[in-house]
C-alpha cells in the first residue's frame, strides 16, 4: 500500500489545513512521565500518597455497575456535596475532566479572537496556550524578583483584560497572594480565575466570599479546585469550578454533554466524602515541605516559601558560576533516576530589561523520597 510522505496536517494543493492559530502554537508541553519502575518522581505536583480506600471501593463498586449507560450530565450528586463543602447551592458549581478542562471551558465560553488574556508570569504557561487556541491576544503580567506584582505593569493591563487567570499559590513559586490582593485583579470589564490548583496546602484558601463581592463583581469571578493534587487522584482526571448560577449556565453551554465518566464520578464523590483523609495526607505533605525547604537552604539554594506541595529552589549566581547549572542538576539527578522539574523562563522579572529566571521545581513527596533526593544532591552539588 502507497503511503503520504506528507506531515499530518498538509494538503499536497492548499498547505497547511489546520487553523493558523494551530499552525503557529507549539502546544502545552507535559512534565515527565517515566513508565517504568525504580524512579523517584518529584516533577509533576502528584500527590505521594494514596487516596482514600473508599476511592478505590467506589470505582470498583462503579466498575461492576452500568457502564454501558451514559454518567449524569450535571453530576448532580457530586455537585450537592461539594455546595455543601463549600456553603453554596449546587447551582454553583461545574464539574470537569480535571480543572485543566474548566480553564479551557471558561477561555472557550469568554475569548473571541482578538480579545485580551492576561495571567502572571511566571506562572502556569497553559494558560498562553488556551488564549493562542482561541485566538486570542495575552500579555503576561510580570511579577517583581520576589513574587509580588509590579502596580506599574499590572493595573494597566488588568483595566484592558476580558479574562485574567491568577494561580493561588502560585506555580513555579509556591507563594500565595493575599485575598486583599486577589480582589484587586477583577478586571472592570472581565473575568478573573482563581486557580485554586493548590489552595488546600495553603494558609489560608480563596473562598467562595469572593462569590460574594458587592456590586455585582463577584459574578465576574471564577474559583477553581482539582482532584489531583490534595484529593491524591491525578491519574482519575476531575476538577471543578465554582461561580455565579449565571457563569455557570453559560459554561454549560460549551461542555461536552458528559465530560465527566461513571468511575471518576464515583470516585470524587468518595473523595469529597473522605476530607478527615485529604486533610491528613496535605498535613504530611506540609511537614515535609518545611524538611525539604530547610534541607536545601541549608545546601546553599534560595527557596520561596511555598504555600503549595512543591518548593521553588534556585542556586546564586556566586554559586552558579563555581559549580553545575540548574540544568545540570536537573540531568544529573535525572541520571541517577530522580525526576525534579527544571524551568525556565525567558523575560521573566517586572525589570527594565526583563530578566530571565530558571530553576528547579521540586514536588514534597514523602520523607524516604525526599531523603532520597537530598542525599542525591550532595552528590550532584559536591
Amino acid at each position: 500500500m502507497q503511503t503520504s510522505s506528507r506531515p499530518a496536517g498538509q494538503s499536497s494543493s492548499h498547505g497547511s489545513l489546520f487553523r493558523p492559530d494551530i499552525e503557529r502554537i507549539e502546544g502545552y508541553t507535559p512534565g515527565e512521565q517515566p513508565q517504568e519502575a525504580g524512579w523517584i518522581k518529584l516533577n509533576t505536583n502528584e500527590n505521594p500518597y494514596p487516596p482514600s480506600p473508599a476511592v478505590r471501593a467506589a470505582v470498583i463498586a462503579a466498575a461492576e455497575g452500568r457502564l454501558n449507560i451514559y454518567p449524569d450530565p450535571l453530576a448532580t450528586a457530586f455537585r450537592k456535596k461539594a455546595a455543601a463543602l463549600f456553603g453554596v447551592d449546587p447551582d454553583w458549581v461545574l464539574p470537569g475532566n480535571g480543572s485543566d478542562e474548566c480553564l479551557t471551558l471558561i477561555t472557550r465560553a469568554f475569548i473571541d479572537p482578538g480579545e485580551l488574556v492576561t495571567f502572571p508570569y511566571p506562572s502556569y504557561i497553559l494558560y498562553e496556550t488556551l488564549a493562542d487556541l482561541q485566538g486570542g491576544r495575552h500579555e503576561r503580567i510580570r511579577l517583581n524578583a520576589d513574587w509580588s506584582w509590579n502596580d506599574a505593569i499590572t493595573r494597566p493591563l488588568i483595566e484592558r483584560s476580558k479574562l485574567t487567570f491568577v494561580p493561588n499559590p502560585n506555580s513555579p513559586s509556591g507563594n500565595a497572594w493575599t485575598r486583599d490582593e486577589s480582589r484587586t485583579l477583577i478586571p472592570p470589564n472581565g473575568v478573573l480565575v482563581l486557580d485554586g490548583a493548590y489552595a488546600d496546602f495553603a494558609d489560608q484558601p480563596d473562598h467562595c466570599d469572593f462569590l460574594s463581592q458587592p456590586g455585582g463583581a463577584g459574578e465576574r469571578v471564577i474559583l477553581l479546585r482539582t482532584f489531583s493534587k490534595s484529593y491524591s487522584m491525578a491519574g482519575v482526571r476531575f476538577g471543578f469550578a465554582l461561580a455565579h448560577p449565571d457563569v455557570i449556565r453559560g459554561l454549560r453551554k460549551v461542555k461536552d454533554s458528559y465530560n465527566c465518566n461513571t468511575l471518576s464520578l464515583a470516585a470524587a464523590l468518595a473523595a469529597i466524602d473522605d476530607q478527615a483523609w485529604m486533610r491528613a495526607n496535605v498535613e504530611r505533605i506540609r511537614a515535609t515541605r518545611a524538611r525539604l525547604t530547610s534541607a536545601l537552604r541549608a545546601c546553599g539554594f534560595c527557596v520561596v516559601d511555598s504555600q503549595a506541595n512543591f518548593v521553588w529552589a534556585t542556586r546564586p549566581e556566586s554559586k552558579r558560576a563555581a559549580g553545575p547549572s540548574h540544568r545540570e542538576i536537573y540531568q544529573r539527578l535525572k541520571d541517577r533516576k530522580i525526576l525534579v522539574r527544571y524551568m525556565r523562563f525567558p523575560d521573566a522579572q517586572g525589570s527594565s530589561p526583563p530578566a530571565e529566571i530558571d530553576g528547579l521545581r521540586i514536588t514534597v513527596g514523602t520523607d524516604d523520597e525526599v531523603s532520597g533526593l537530598l542525599s542525591a544532591l550532595k552528590d550532584v552539588l559536591a
